[in-house]
């Protein structure tokens, strides 16, 4: 017969004593449990006693937190965090170097926990820190351990940052302004200055007076990734928080001290891979890089504007006029019209009304005279053998231009905030000063190109844009590191590779509609389906890292997740970093039986997206979360680190509970997996050589009958 639901087996340690093994009724106060243990002990006073976990981040057990206690689960009896809080408190203080130094190693640990924390910071523990920090008189590792427990205390979001001191602030930026600093104390340092200037709009402008994009950019130099990535976290914030007007200078600011460079030779082109964290920075960089570009985007063009308009009649001179035609401007100006025409304006006779709608606004004009000044042989080259066409074959460059830029809007997603966990940054932006309006020159020639690959007409613009569209997304999933290698990859995908590509991509929706083929899918399915399924669990086995959620400084915290081998149990448990591979199962402290799980749910149903629902999720974390929900009334939540990985875990849980695989990566490689089963087993078909009839023998009639099989 199985325990009843509310009893939990647990084993409970004590220093010099043997481990009880107790029966814990969940239903019972957790003070009377601890009485008990401490009476098994003859210990006196249990009021100042707590229970903690044994392993993993020993995590105090709160009434709670308890229902999270598993069977088999490793319990230590411990003084309570009141107790410990003012404990530690009182040796913080202490005039014993070494005695202070062993407290505030301790504390570091403990303020990760947030029942200590809660009582710590009630004893005005945080601002004891903050006075030993700006004493200035702690250094080495004594200071490393106090800003780790000032940082751990303040992430859990009780005070505050707006009560930080200025003296506070002037002693931290101190030690990141410093040319020569311990790595442990700088990194935490920058750790705490992001967290200030994310946290509070009064502190960013402090925090910005202390310090300049320039001092950060020499901890970009170092060979030591974490203060790299830190560093361009805290580039990033002050970039985000910064008032709009003050965003252009900041980004002229970071262009004059080289960043990009900096970025590109010592990060993207280091000796070392780029780890997620980093991944995720270059990419909030770029987002925030591409978004100084909305406000053009956003601006129609004023007719009454006489400087804009010398924008459009220089486009205008330039691709028909020349450099040296003094008499340029006066001999052609009856011939404007007829120019914007052949410039592929829609209005030729006021162009400046194509640049009225917004997006893609005055940006547009911006790339369109870049191109003209910049690369101006290809602008006049490109003008000109359009504008001399007499058989309605013309690719319109005004046009394309602006329906271009406004592509390119969307697929980089000018103007939209960054989204969390998202790592999806492009290096060749990084390799280019002027990157957004390079990649609209490689585009505009790209399209100009596939123009007249598909010898369209005016009647086919937009199915030409939307063949660039897929020949510029497809290159980006490449991840070029060049604008080079970009146009390389764009080489490779003219208009017919696409073709073939879209063609092969149809065959598993389009072909195959005879009924007799139909017939061979429907028995092929249900073996595909299983291999899939076992693929899934097999993937499930081999576990997947995820990050903690809600982390709001750039300091990461994974967990891990797999299924036992024989498919009963899920093992998970926190870990101090994203792991290299495959963790093992005895460093997995948590599991859950299999058939104790109910269901699995995804987005906006999960627990964990609920609670955050006042935080405005953004739409990439719904999509990417999903609970299981096991008994009793429990769940375990996930954010997959990318939409493969929430397929794969979601599809696996489903098969794990005898359910359907709806995902989108189920049903694609269901189609694929079946097309290219259907494709050999035709092709079986087609190389089957009938064999020749034997001659035939005149003594008595022979009749021949081959049976091939072709299933």
């Amino acid at each position: 017969m199985p325990p009843p639901v509310d009893i939990v087996k647990v084993a409970i340690e004590w220093p010099g004593a043997n481990a009880q093994l107790i029966e814990m009724d969940q239903k019972r106060a957790l003070s009377s449990i601890i009485r008990e243990v401490c009476d098994g002990w003859s210990l006196s006073g249990s009021e100042q006693f707590a229970l903690r976990y044994a392993d993993g981040p020993q995590l105090y057990i709160t009434e709670q937190s308890r229902g999270e206690i598993k069977n088999g689960t490793i319990l230590r009896l411990a003084i309570s965090p009141g107790r410990a809080a003012r404990q530690l408190l009182e040796r913080v203080q202490s005039h014993g170097i070494d005695a202070r130094l062993e407290a505030l190693k301790e504390l570091a640990k403990l303020s990760a926990d947030p029942t200590f924390a809660a009582e710590f910071i009630n004893m005005e523990g945080i601002g004891t820190l903050a006075q030993l920090v700006e004493s200035g008189t702690h250094f080495g590792e004594m200071l490393a351990f106090t800003l780790t427990a000032f940082l751990e205390l303040m992430d859990h979001g009780i005070v505050s940052w707006d009560l930080i001191s200025l003296s506070f602030i002037k002693q931290i930026a101190g030690y990141v302004n410093q040319p020569m600093v311990d790595v442990s104390i700088l990194q935490r340092s920058l750790a705490i200055l992001e967290s200030m200037v994310l946290n509070s709009h009064s502190l960013y402008h402090r925090v910005a007076q202390e310090i300049t994009v320039g001092q950060l950019i020499g901890h970009l130099q170092v060979s030591n990734q974490e203060i790299q990535t830190y560093a361009i976290a805290l580039i990033n914030a002050l970039f985000l928080k910064a008032p709009e007007d003050r965003r252009q200078e900041m980004a002229s600011t970071l262009a004059q001290k080289h960043l990009r460079s900096i970025i590109l030779n010592h990060v993207i082109r280091g000796n070392r891979p780029i780890k997620a964290e980093m991944a995720h920075q270059l990419y909030v960089l770029q987002v925030l890089t591409f978004n100084l570009l909305e406000e053009r985007m956003m601006t129609k063009m004023d007719q009454n504007d006489q400087t804009q308009r010398d924008v459009i009649f220089e486009l205008r001179r330039i691709a028909f006029d020349g450099e040296n035609d003094p008499t340029g401007t006066e001999k052609r100006k009856a011939m404007y019209s007829k120019d914007y025409k052949m410039l592929g304006f829609t209005n030729h006779v006021n162009p400046a009304l194509d640049f009225t709608q917004t997006p893609p606004g005055m940006l547009a004009l911006d790339n369109m005279l870049y191109l003209a000044k910049v690369h101006q042989d290809t602008y006049i080259r490109i003008v000109l053998e359009n504008s001399s066409r007499e058989d309605k074959h013309e690719c319109p460059f005004g046009r394309c231009a602006i329906e271009l830029t406004r592509m390119l809007c969307e697929i980089l997603q000018v103007g939209e905030l960054p989204n969390e966990g998202c790592n999806d940054y492009h290096p060749m932006f990084f390799t280019h000063d002027r990157a957004w309006e390079e990649f609209f020159c490689v585009c505009i020639q790209l399209l100009n190109k596939t123009w007249k690959e598909m010898r369209a007409t005016a009647e086919d613009f937009n199915k030409v844009m939307q063949v660039v569209r897929e020949q510029i997304t497809r290159a980006l999933a490449m991840k070029p590191s060049s604008l080079d290698q970009l146009k390389n990859k764009l080489r490779g995908l003219n208009y017919s590779e696409i073709l073939r590509l879209r063609q092969s991509e149809r065959m598993s929706q389009d072909d195959f509609q005879s009924p007799p083929i139909i017939e061979l899918r429907e028995r092929i399915q249900p073996e595909i389906l299983e291999l899939i399924k076992q693929q899934r669990l097999n993937r499930l086995c081999e576990g997947s890292c995820f990050r903690k959620l809600g982390n709001r400084r750039r300091q990461e915290k994974f967990w891990f997740c797999r299924l036992s081998l024989n498919h009963k149990m899920l093992h998970y448990g926190d870990l101090d970093e994203s792991p290299q591979g495959e963790v093992p199962f005895e460093l997995l402290s948590d599991k859950i039986p299999v058939s104790d799980i109910k269901s699995v749910v995804t987005g906006k149903d999960c627990p964990h997206m609920k609670e955050k629902s006042a935080l405005k999720q953004n739409k990439e974390v719904l999509e990417l979360a999903f609970s299981v929900l096991y008994d009793p009334d429990e769940t375990l939540n996930f954010v997959a680190p990318n939409k493969y990985e929430y397929c794969i875990w979601t599809d696996g849980l489903c098969a794990l509970l005898g359910r359907e695989m709806g995902s989108d990566v189920t049903r694609s490689d269901l189609d694929t997996l079946i097309s290219m089963e259907m494709k050999l087993r035709l092709l079986d078909l087609e190389n089957i050589t009938i064999p020749e009839a034997p001659p035939p023998v005149p003594k008595e009639p022979s009749s021949y009958n081959f049976n091939y099989n072709y299933s």
